[in-house]
This record gives C-alpha cells, sequence and structure tokens, in this order.
C-alpha cells in the first residue's frame, strides 16, 4: 500500500467517512466491490441532491477503476467534485481512499465519474436551478 501524503488526498473534508465492515465482504473476504460502488454512489448522490437542490438520480457511472483493495478494518472516506453541469444533469468526480486501521497510511483505491440528472415531482428530469451558495458542493459543513 502506498503511502500518500497530505498533498495527494483530495481538498476539503470527505462526503462520506465509513469502517469496512465483515459484513462488506465477498465469499473471499475481501471487501465488496460492490460494496464500495454503493459508497460512492451514495456520496455522489449527495453531492448532486446538494447541488440540484433536491432529487436527483444516477444516469451513469463510466471510468471506474479499482486501484487496490479495501480490508475489514480500513477507514474508507469519498470525495466528490463536480466536473460538469448541463442543463439538466451533472457529472461528478469521486475519489475514495483507504486508511489502514491503527495507522495513518492513506491510499487511492478507487475513483470514477456519476452523471445525475435532476428530477421534479413526477420523476422527470428538470433543470437544474442557478449555482448558488446554498447548492455548492464546496461550502464545509457545520460540525
Amino acid at each position: 500500500m502506498a503511502d500518500a501524503s497530505a498533498s495527494h488526498l483530495p481538498s476539503g473534508i470527505p462526503t462520506i467517512r465509513v469502517v469496512a465492515m465483515p459484513s462488506d465482504t465477498n465469499p473471499a473476504g475481501d471487501v465488496f466491490g460492490g460494496w464500495i460502488l454503493s459508497q460512492m454512489d451514495l456520496a455522489a448522490g449527495t453531492t448532486a441532491a446538494i447541488r440540484a437542490n433536491g432529487r436527483a438520480a444516477t444516469v451513469a457511472i463510466n471510468g471506474v477503476i479499482f486501484m487496490e483493495p479495501v480490508v475489514v478494518g480500513d477507514e474508507v472516506s469519498i470525495y466528490t467534485n463536480i466536473t460538469r453541469e448541463g442543463r439538466t444533469s451533472l457529472t461528478i468526480h469521486v475519489q475514495t481512499w483507504r486508511r489502514a486501521r491503527h495507522t495513518h497510511l492513506t491510499s487511492k483505491v478507487t475513483e470514477g465519474d456519476f452523471t445525475f440528472v435532476a428530477l421534479d415531482e413526477n420523476r422527470r428530469p428538470r433543470p437544474l436551478p442557478p449555482a448558488t451558495t446554498c447548492n455548492s458542493p464546496n461550502i464545509t459543513p457545520m460540525v
């Protein structure tokens, strides 16, 4: 596992941070790739909903690369960044990083691009609202 210095970590705070548990493993005992993808989709969906100021749905997942495994006990941090906005859709680049339990060693394990479309009350595409500081995913949440 590579030691990623702080300068290589994405800026800001993770959208989601979770610990990989035994129930997240596949029959071989490794953390299941589908679990990682679902966490990435949850993080991207959070960013999409904030930017869309409402409901948004995943319409595509592109270029996902698994670089190294995640093991039980790893702290998994998922960072999101909007890379493209259209009239009704947006693309979010998602990076997943792991920190091995009981260490400060971190490494990027997965990344990919998730495309979402903003939806109205009838689940039909709707235009994204104008970007404001209220729906900017780059705002640091209050803790």
